[in-house]
């Protein structure tokens, strides 16, 4: 740009700049003196749109849980504003072989954990300056900006904070304005963490984000954190692991970028450190998600988080302030846009090569299974935009089966699926489904294994060799109403979709029986867990007829109808191994110990996956509940070290033993096990007998990993003729994410691992993998009248392990 250019550009930026308010002004106080709860900050958007529309443009792209809006802000110079759509479709062609737009697309993601919170503070002054001090940026750049993906959990921390802080605040680390409560602002409504759940989208802010991020496509992402306050500040380039599909060019921008940040960080005598700790490996990050996308993902991290406050005496006796976070955060945004501005050019060219056809080893992912399943996986591919199809007739497809590890062959038909790497989000098919990626190393963040034909629990051949494909051949199953006068129907239990017709039908106060043992009937073969619907059963229910007709359309059930209880085979309708499937009611312990991640995944489990009503109880006031009054309660994985004394343990059992059924998951096992415990035994931990006396210091952390799990699939064997496991076949595929082990029960040992226990995928250390051989992963035993069901891996992880649900459903609704 010539200087005169410079000048007219200069005094139009400035007269533009006129019309807007700084953070400071519109918002009454300095930033950092105060947390800015979130309707504030959308309205100070809403003003910096308002006020200058040439330049802002919002778009209100969602809602959380609890109605507050999302929001992003797409920021550039008039010109890009007023062609932005133009831009758009031009930068996103370029994925098709197409003429990239020349624009550099920049998106810069703030506070997904809700009390690392500095982030959207920053991000008001980031657009503030990108819009006056740093518009020169913007001539060919468009910067996104979401100020806040996770609002529920930032308002959650920021009204605990001003309700607890001192006045003025206390930068004593050990008062109570340091110190959140169990459920701390991280989490969202269901205390998911978000910046977990890219890939997998089990949360409504990652649905709705995700649809907007999939029309753009951004050359550069950056995702804003907070970790533990004595950290220097983290950013780019990552850390090893990185995943092999991650280009060369991708890895030396992160140094790019990073070099850039470090000539500020460096001018102003701040500390920083790269290429430790957060690596680029498990697919469902905010850095990693958008880095198999094509993008230049980064975490940036800021010591802080929710023990910071306005302000806290660190370790090394410094005082660390909101403003000294919001400077740092600020400094590589700033940083981020003026290297992609400066670059726009070389990120067009990348973009564009990153997304030309791959020679992938394996051409095709080939699943066959569950029909449930395959339709659950297949909303989740059309999330993410990843094409799908079937196979149009029976064929043979040769490659490696997932069930073995072995080359074989896999019969598909007409309800096989194909996932091809050979289309646009290829390289994310290849992240997602290869059957074990490849380490770089040992050493990771997060879990190491999430091939997602395990996940889903189908039977899968990757193959080099090409496979036809139709779109999909399944239409959406049509069958008859239902007559008015009718003896009964029966129909099948196998998948999650089921559990959900079971639950509305009990919620409409309809009575179901299951069979404990298998029959044929109306010339058709039915499972153990079976569910049966009979009108001498539901009198009080009007209009049976309807409310079955309504069901069956609503979860695409088949209903059998039969005209009598005598089957063909089996046991009849009026045996003793034909039972009433009880309405529960059930209770969950939240509260410490438990953890608040896994009690939000059962939370979201009854209410949003299977619609079923439970009362949540907390730790607090746990000991004066009549836990008469509950039929299940369920104990979520956490910390319980001596939780449960003597005294409660006693009380425990003594309800089990009334009648009362107990779900322990994870860690709760631990706590209600021992001497005055249940009978469950922790298996004992060969000691290592190859391990030196002498350990060199450095190698402390590696020796630590041959103990380590890093959440690994296992194969495990099934007694599917056990309530627990109703619905599955011989095999099931676990996720494990630690080394902790049971011995098998005296019976009732659903799921388990014999001797074989190297992971199918991911990692698992040497002793581990001794420690875990024949041990209990699922089980239930009776205690008095009684069960008590041990959930030692977790089947809800996240939300995305699919194929473990309905042991959990069982658990509630089969094992009697």
């Amino acid at each position: 740009m010539n200087r005169f250019l410079l000048i007219v550009f200069l005094s139009f930026t400035f007269s533009q700049a006129q019309n807007i308010s700084s953070p400071d002004e519109f918002l009454g106080y300095e930033l950092g003196t105060e947390f800015t709860r979130h309707h504030e900050v959308v309205d100070y958007y809403r003003h910096l749109a308002a006020q200058d529309p040439e330049r802002v443009q919002l778009l209100e792209y969602g809602q959380t849980n609890e109605r507050r809006p999302l929001l992003l802000a797409f920021i550039s110079a008039r010109e890009n504003i007023q062609n932005l759509e133009q831009i758009r479709k031009a930068h996103v062609k370029a994925t098709e072989g197409g003429e990239p737009a020349g624009k550099a697309i920049v998106w810069l993601s703030y506070n997904v954990h809700g009390n690392e919170s500095v982030s959207t503070e920053a991000s008001m002054l980031t657009i503030y300056d990108l819009l006056t001090k740093k518009a020169e940026f913007l001539e060919n750049t468009v910067v996104i900006i979401d100020p806040c993906i996770n609002p529920d959990g930032r308002d959650r921390y920021s009204n605990w904070y001003n309700q607890y802080k001192n006045s003025p605040h206390q930068v004593d680390p050990n008062s109570k304005e340091h110190h959140e409560g169990w459920w701390s602002g991280r989490s969202n409504h269901y205390m998911f963490d978000l910046n977990r759940d890219w890939a997998w989208l089990t949360q409504v802010e990652s649905q709705q984000r995700l649809k907007v991020y999939n029309k753009w496509l951004p050359h550069i992402h950056a995702d804003f954190h907070e970790q533990g306050v004595n950290n220097p500040y983290f950013f780019a380039p990552a850390a090893e692991p990185y995943h092999e599909v991650i280009t060369p060019f991708q890895r030396d921008f992160q140094k790019t970028i990073g070099k850039n940040h470090a000539k500020y960080f460096d001018k102003n005598g701040w500390f920083y450190f790269t290429k430790e700790v957060f690596d680029l490996f498990y697919p469902s990050y905010g850095d990693t998600y958008p880095t198999y996308n094509g993008a230049i993902g980064m975490t940036y991290e800021q010591g802080g988080s929710g023990r910071a406050g306005l302000g806290i005496i660190t370790a090394n006796g410094d005082t660390l302030t909101l403003k000294d976070r919001i400077s740092h955060h600020y400094t590589t945004g700033i940083s981020t846009v003026e290297v992609a501005s400066k670059n726009a050019i070389t990120l067009n060219e990348e973009f564009k090569k990153f997304y030309e056809r791959k020679d992938f080893n394996y051409k095709n992912y080939v699943l066959k299974g569950n029909p449930d399943h395959l339709k659950s996986l297949g909303k989740l591919l059309s999330q993410h935009e990843i094409s799908y199809g079937f196979v149009p007739e029976k064929t043979t497809v040769k490659g490696l089966m997932y069930s073995s590890g072995q080359n074989g062959t896999l019969t598909a038909d007409n309800n096989t699926m194909v996932v091809s790497t050979q289309q646009k989000k290829g390289t994310m098919v290849k992240v997602l489904f290869e059957p074990n990626a490849k380490l770089s190393d040992s050493l990771t963040y997060d879990i190491t294994a999430w091939s997602l034909p395990y996940a889903y629990g189908l039977n899968a051949v990757a193959t080099s060799a090409n496979v036809p494909v139709v779109p999909s051949l399944q239409k959406e199953k049509t069958t008859k109403n239902l007559k008015k006068d009718f003896y009964g129907f029966v129909t099948d239990w196998n998948s999650l979709e089921d559990v959900k017709f079971l639950s509305h039908l009990l919620q409409q106060k309809v009575r179901v029986r299951t069979s404990y043992a298998p029959f044929t009937i109306a010339g058709k073969s039915f499972k153990p867990g079976s569910l049966i619907i009979t009108a001498a059963d539901n009198p009080q229910v009007k209009d049976l007829d309807a409310v079955l007709n309504q069901a069956k359309d609503r979860f695409q059930k088949e209903l059998t109808e039969v005209s009598s209880g005598f089957v063909d085979s089996g046991k009849d309708f009026g045996s003793r191994y034909v039972q009433m499937i009880k309405s529960p009611k059930i209770a969950v312990l939240s509260g410490e110990p438990t953890s608040t991640l896994r009690f939000g995944e059962i939370w979201h489990f009854f209410e949003q996956q299977i619609n079923f009503p439970i009362t949540v109880l907390d730790s607090g006031y746990f000991d004066r509940i009549n836990l008469a009054s509950y039929d299940i309660l369920i104990l979520p994985d956490g910390r319980y070290g001596n939780h449960f004394n003597e005294t409660r343990l006693k009380n425990l059992k003594k309800w089990v033993a009334n009648g009362g059924k107990l779900i322990a998951m994870g860690n709760a096992i631990k706590g209600i096990a021992g001497e005055h415990g249940f009978k469950i035994k922790t298996k004992k931990k060969e000691k290592d007998s190859t391990a030196s006396k002498l350990r060199v210091h450095k190698n402390g952390q590696r020796e630590a990993m041959k103990n380590a799990i890093t959440g690994a699939i296992f194969k495990a064997k099934v007694d599917h003729t056990h309530p627990l496991a109703y619905g599955y076949g011989t095999d099931y595929y676990s996720l494990k994410l630690g080394n902790s082990s049971f011995e098998y029960l005296d019976s009732g040992n659903a799921v388990y691992l014999e001797t074989n226990t190297a992971p199918v995928s991911g990692f698992a250390g040497g002793l581990a993998q001794k420690a875990i051989a024949n041990t209990l992963i699922f089980g239930a035993e009776n205690h008095g009248r009684g069960q008590i069901v041990y959930m030692v891996d977790n089947p809800l992880f996240r939300g995305f392990w699919e194929n473990g649900k309905l042991f959990f459903a069982n658990a509630l609704f089969m094992v009697n």
